[in-house]
């Protein structure tokens, strides 16, 4: 007769897959809460100290380490010399093995659980059972997944056992199941151990959904979460209505998300291709759309929209006139949704806005390795800002700075913003020269651009961007200072009664 050994902790569908089991001549042996739960159905179990002939000890952390298990599990059934030992120290075979872990996740999860609960869910002899079982899966079937047992059942049923193939595939399975769980553990103790950089990087992401391409049809592409989904994101939405997210639809949606969180008031994003094409502040949400929509009427066109209040219905009434390809929002009227929906494939996600710029880390790939930075979570206040002209900004005039500095931190550098009356009129992004940037904001902008204020990422190298910014009429700019030629800079401003002020925090994004 065949055994299973069965300890898990999530018990979903767990009854009817050992009775299944039992159904199909197997003998189960459990531990604990599980053997309790089987028994209760009506099952025989045997006991593991029944198999070990070694009472669990130490609170239940020694239960199954033990050689009568591990033995069981390792034997290879077609070596001769391991036959002869099994036999030799009366071990039996355990052929299937199901566990899964005791719940750390969840434990690490709870704000109510102290050090001491989360060290106790850290569990030793289910990863050491099923680690064991997955190497020898060539004789034994192992299973972390209960999306795993209607299969095994009916290979078993048809077959007499599980394929090799299955049993490959499920030893897979719980190396990357233990692999993550072993992360988590480590993560933790960074953090409690205050490790800001540790020596060996380790880091677990769930899938979320797999993705029809890339960023282009010939790229094969996949969401992946983290166990703790930030909220403010687009891991954390959910989505009402349309296609499937693409790649390029979460990239972009990020990006806006990024730069809405930067704003308490009510705000609207407009996004194409990471960048920025309009943003809008207002007295009510339905203004400041109207001023991101006029920002750039052209670009906004299957773009990402997204919003920091409720969705009306006048103004889904406004977002339908255009293609856009997702509006993301804290919430949707049941007027506002009927509305939107009248557009089968628009993508409606929401998501909760109430914590603004949380710390966290940035993960880039680069090839053969990975960089890893703290979020650029800085935000520049009055009170941080340094005038260095003989013209002094006024209070408006700080207030249109510091929104233009806002929405260039998030512009690809070099980046430049021109913004007026609570709106960009102007971005330059991702040029190889400062210069280059303005130029491209300040001839979108065109006439607007008498009397508005420039943002830059980082100093002006020299004065040809304070000249050009001149030519266009523009009242005062904002940047972080701290070229060696600043005073040229500072020169030309003095020379045309421009404004200028230092924040001394840079915003490169690459």
């Amino acid at each position: 007769m065949k055994r299973a050994l069965v300890s898990v902790s999530d018990k979903t569908n767990l009854v009817s897959f050992v009775q299944n089991l039992v159904e199909l001549g197997y003998e189960i042996i459990s531990t604990g809460g599980t053997k309790k739960t089987l028994e209760e159905a009506g099952m025989n179990v045997i006991a593991i100290d029944e198999v070990t002939g070694f009472p669990e000890i130490l609170e239940g952390r020694v239960k199954t380490l033990h050689p009568m298990v591990h033995g069981g599990l390792l034997a290879k059934r077609d070596d001769a010399h391991h036959q002869e030992q099994v036999t030799q120290n009366n071990i039996e075979y355990i052929d299937l093995v199901c566990v899964n872990l005791y719940p750390f996740a969840k434990t690490i999860q709870n704000p109510e659980a102290t050090h001491e609960d989360k060290i106790e869910n850290i569990d030793i002899g289910g990863p050491s059972m099923l680690r064991s079982a997955a190497k020898n899966f060539n004789d034994v079937t192992v299973v972390v997944d209960a999306n795993d047992y209607d299969l095994i059942i009916s290979e078993i049923r048809e077959q007499g056992n599980t394929t090799l193939k299955t049993r490959q595939m499920l030893a897979g399975k719980v190396f990357n199941h233990t692999a993550a769980y072993d992360a988590m553990i480590a993560n933790y103790f960074n953090e409690i151990n205050e490790v800001e950089v540790p020596e060996k990087l380790t880091v677990t992401y769930d899938l979320k959904q797999t993705l029809r391409y890339g960023e282009n049809p010939h790229q094969k592409a996949a969401f992946y979460q983290t166990l703790q989904q930030p909220s403010y994101s687009v891991v954390s939405s959910e989505q009402l209505h349309g296609k499937e997210l693409s790649y390029n639809n979460i990239s972009d949606a990020n990006a806006a998300l990024e730069i809405l969180q930067e704003f308490e008031g009510a705000a609207a994003v407009a996004v194409k291709h990471m960048n920025p094409c309009g943003v809008g502040l207002g007295t009510t949400i339905e203004e400041a759309y109207a001023k991101a929509y006029e920002a750039d009427p052209t670009s906004i066109f299957g773009g990402i929209v997204a919003l920091n209040r409720e969705v009306s219905k006048p103004l889904a009434e406004e977002l339908h006139k255009i293609f856009l390809e997702i509006v993301i929002a804290p919430s949707f009227t049941e007027e506002a949704l009927e509305v939107l929906k009248q557009k089968k494939n628009i993508r409606l996600l929401t998501t909760d806005m109430s914590q603004r710029l949380q710390p966290g880390q940035k993960l880039v790939s680069v090839k053969g390795g990975l960089l890893v930075q703290e979020l650029d979570t800085v935000q520049v206040k009055k009170e941080d800002l340094e005038c260095v002209t003989e013209v002094k900004p006024t209070e408006e005039d700080l207030e249109q700075l510091l929104f233009g500095f806002q929405v260039c931190k998030h512009v690809k550098s070099n980046a430049i913003t021109l913004v007026k009356n609570d709106m960009t009129i102007g971005v330059g992004a991702g040029q190889m020269n400062r210069v280059g940037s303005a130029k491209i904001a300040l001839e979108q902008a065109g006439a607007l651009a008498q009397g508005a204020y420039l943002a830059s990422d980082a100093f002006f190298p020299m004065s040809d961007t304070v000249e050009l910014a001149a030519k266009y009429g523009i009242k005062a700019i904002i940047q972080p200072g701290g070229s060696i030629k600043d005073q040229d800079s500072i020169d030309a401003c003095n020379k045309h009664g421009i404004a200028m002020v230092f924040t001394k925090v840079r915003h490169f994004k690459h």
